[in-house]
């Protein structure tokens, strides 16, 4: 269940990005309803495990308190306390919001082995973490924009 915070997320998402409604089981949902609910871009990156280009997302700059949710199901994964700017354009984090918001699933893709994120709600593909980040974890929790929905603390 979704605390009444993060069923309000979706301000700044797409027009075509439709949140799901707290009591709907993410993971019942097939393709064709992912695909109508998401943009293009938001559906190839979360359902499809693509990732959007460097230094796109305009949640690089967002500096304001708040929490960072997953965009397809408004899940809190990340908050502002624990962004930090990596140089590599995409939002960078050194944690997660807790020990659950996340799960690590091995990607070898491209002939790498990494360390692939997902929200632990409705399975979308994050982005990756990586052993280079600062202290205290020594974490970089490398996220694609496009996977995030910021709420600002005072909205």
């Amino acid at each position: 269940m979704l605390t009444p915070l993060a069923q309000t997320r979706f301000s700044a998402m797409s027009a075509t990005d439709t949140p799901l409604p707290p009591d709907v089981d993410p993971r019942s949902l097939s393709e064709a309803d992912w695909k109508a609910r998401l943009s293009p871009e938001t559906f190839k990156v979360t359902r499809k495990h693509g990732t959007e280009r460097a230094f796109t997302s305009p949640l690089n700059d967002e500096k304001r308190a708040g929490t960072f949710a997953c965009v397809c199901c408004g899940q809190p994964l990340f908050r502002s306390e624990t962004k930090f700017d990596s140089g590599t354009g995409w939002p960078s984090f050194f944690a997660p919001i807790g020990d659950g918001a996340v799960t690590d699933h091995e990607d070898r893709s491209f002939f790498m082995r990494r360390t692939e994120n997902r929200c632990s709600r409705c399975d979308s593909h994050l982005g990756h973490v990586f052993p280079d980040g600062p202290q205290p974890t020594g974490l970089r929790y490398c996220m694609n924009g496009v996977a995030l929905h910021f709420e600002p603390d005072d909205a």
